[in-house]
This record gives structure tokens, sequence and C-alpha cells, in this order.
């Protein structure tokens, strides 16, 4: 166990602990010690560590990261080449900026840096077995017991669980899933003059199975390459990167590092709290539908978890405590919540005519335009919907069809 502060008495009372310090859980701990309380963050890996994820920052992600906040961008692109299972291949070019690239082990640092410099104290190498909210472990009624590995006990006010996808917290809120995916990705280093037919452009390739893509993220002397398809496709998820990284030129090329994980799409059902228990991020089942990104989402749901934690810590009784808790849920819902009912839509029509969105998007002005807004930040798909009568329209036909 590594921290930066002395580790305090087994009396003590934290206003709010967060579990796991991926991006929802730093964004968390840093809106709640940023209100003045006493926060703990427990990371289960030594930081920095490595992190199944293509990188890719678009504007949501930029607009919630904390004031001040440097990106350690590796890239920033300007073009997006799109193909149909490796054919009709396209590149469409912005003369801004579209989004950046990083890599996750130096980001997610950097947000527990910024968590730390808010007043948060960090202990790394610390797992987290369960949660009691009740039982001899439990002092009082406004108090939850955080059960560690090694048998200690952590004790605090509210709990946020930013435990990722396979979230042990998640099980105790009781978060149900609705879309389950396999990513495989490589990490592969290539050469200078390789990296620079790349610089400022990624590929997006839209798969051979139902919902399936992929693509190549470029960032500076390594390409990562990814695809990702439903799970239950396994063997041919993996015939799919291979196919993919033979086809771009790669298959020569050893990759420093090959990883896989799966990604988890909440119901619309789905739980956000127990108690003084909340969830946010992967934990929470909170992601894109349709293209599987998570970073805004655990930046953004993490945010207003630590803010919603510190009323939790505040709630006398369980039901003032409860209230802030579905004020919680009524804030991810009222945000978040649409644009995943958004994503959900055009995952199944995506996955029905992916040759459609090809060409929408390759030869049709508007959707181009619509998906610059989007990765920039300055709409969502929430907001497209809501606010564009033919984008409204196009979706509802595409519903039909």
């Amino acid at each position: 166990m590594s921290s930066d502060n002395a580790a305090p008495d087994n009396e003590t009372v934290w206003d709010v602990v967060v579990v796991g310090a991926g991006p929802a859980g730093a964004s968390a701990a840093h809106a709640a010690a940023c209100a003045g309380r006493r926060v703990l963050l427990l990371e289960k890996a030594e930081l920095p560590r490595y992190k199944t994820c293509g990188g890719g920052i678009i504007g949501p992600s930029r607009d919630a990261l904390p004031p001040g906040f440097e990106l350690p961008l590796r890239e920033r692109v300007h073009a997006v080449t799109f193909s149909l299972n490796g054919k009709l291949s396209r590149t469409r070019r912005s003369k801004h900026a579209l989004f950046g690239l990083i890599n996750r082990p130096e980001f997610d640092a950097a947000l527990v840096d910024a968590a730390k410099d808010a007043g948060a104290e960090v202990r790394t190498g610390v797992a987290v077995t369960r949660v009691e909210q009740h039982g001899p472990a439990v002092p009082d009624r406004r108090t939850v017991a955080v059960v560690l590995s090694d048998g200690g006990t952590v004790l605090a006010r509210a709990v946020v669980g930013a435990d990722g996808s396979a979230s042990r917290i998640g099980a105790h809120v009781g978060v149900k899933l609705d879309q389950v995916d396999l990513g495989l990705e490589a990490e592969i280093p290539v050469p200078r003059t390789v990296a620079e037919d790349w610089a400022g452009r990624v590929l997006i390739d839209w798969g051979p199975m139902p919902g399936s893509y992929g693509w190549v993220f470029p960032k500076g002397d390594t390409l990562t390459v990814g695809v990702i398809s439903a799970r239950g496709e396994g063997a041919g998820t993996k015939r799919y990167l291979e196919d993919f990284i033979a086809r771009l030129g790669l298959a020569g090329f050893e990759p420093s590092i090959s990883s896989g994980h799966l990604t988890r799409c909440r119901s619309d059902d789905s739980p956000l709290s127990r108690g003084r228990v909340l969830v946010c991020g992967d934990a929470a089942g909170l992601l894109e539908p349709w293209t599987r990104e998570g970073i805004s989402y655990a930046l953004r749901s993490g945010r207003l978890a630590g803010e919603w934690a510190v009323r939790v810590a505040e709630a006398h009784d369980a039901v003032d405590a409860r209230r802030q808790a579905l004020n919680y849920a009524f804030a991810i819902k009222a945000g978040l919540g649409v644009e995943m009912g958004v994503g959900r839509r055009l995952h199944t029509v995506f996955a029905r005519r992916p040759g459609m969105f090809h060409a929408a998007i390759t030869g049709f002005r508007p959707a181009w335009r619509a998906f610059t807004k989007i990765t920039r930040g300055t709409t969502t798909l929430g907001d497209l919907v809501r606010t564009h009568p033919a984008a409204r329209r196009a979706l509802a036909a595409m519903d039909r069809g």
C-alpha cells in the first residue's frame, strides 16, 4: 500500500470514500474534495497503470476536466478515414481539430494528481472486497464500511463506486446490464515513416459482424489498433482484429501490448445508488452504446457522483440520504441517460445496416457536420435529436427501416 499522507487511525470516518482511481473515480474525488470534504480515493493497482482504451478525448470529455487541467495529448486529429470492412474507403478532413488522443496511464495519473491537489488522499495497492451498510462493522446508520482485501475496514459517510466494468460496488448496488461487448486492442510500435503517414488522422472501419467496428488511433510512434463486437463473438472478434491488422500492412510489427476487455451498458431501469453508496462510470454501466465511448461518461458521471456524495454524506437520516441519491440518479438520467437512449437506437440500426451509416457519413454533408459537432463538443447525441427536427425524423426513419 502506498499513501501520500500518513494513514489515519481506525476510528476515522471519511466524508467520502471513492473506490477506483480511473477517470470516473478521480473526477468524483476531485469534486468532493473541492467542496471541502475529507475524501479518500482507493485504487487496487499502482499508478500509472495500463488500461485497454482507444484514448480518444472528445469535446464533452475536455469540457468535464478539472479547471486548469492540461491534457497530455499525443495527437490532435484533423482527419478521419472511414471504411466498410476494408472497402469503400474515404477520408474526410477538418480545418479544426476534431478530438485529441491520449495514453490512459498518463491521463489517469494526471487526473489523480488533480484530485490530490484538491485535497483528496490517495491510497494505491488497496483492493476493496465489498461495502457494508449494516452489521457489526458499521457503527451507526450514517456510516458505510468499506472492507479491504487485507481484512481492514475504512468508514465513510458516503461511498462512490468507480471500480470499473466488473465493479464490486456495482454488484452491491444491483447494477443491471443491457449490452455487453468485447473489445480487443493492440499497441503497435511503428517506424517513423509509418507513424508520419498516420499523423493527425484516425481510421474507423465498420466491421463484418453486426454492431462491430475497428479503429486505428495514432499516438506518436505507436498505433493503437482495436476492434469491438458483441460478447459471444470472441472467435470472430479475434479474427476481425487479425484480418484488420494484416489489411493495414501492420502484421509485421510486434505489439508491445495486446489486451482485451468487456464494455457494459446499463439497462434503463438499473439503479445508480443503494443507501449511501453511489456508482458512476463503468461501474454504473454508463457509456455510449453505439461507439462504446466511455471516457466522457466517466468524467461527467464522476463529477456528478462526487458532488452528490457530499450531499449524501451530510444527510442526517436514511430518508434524506435516499432523497439526495435519487437527485443524483435524476441528474444522470436527464443528461447521460438521454444520450444513451439515442446511442442505443443508433446501435440497433447500425447493427442492421452499417452500409447506410457509411454512405451517410462519407457522402452526406449534414451527417459529417453532426459527427464533427459531437466530437468537438458543440452538441451531443441527445441535443442533436432534441433540437434538430431533421435529425429526429432521420432517426425515426432508420428505426422503421
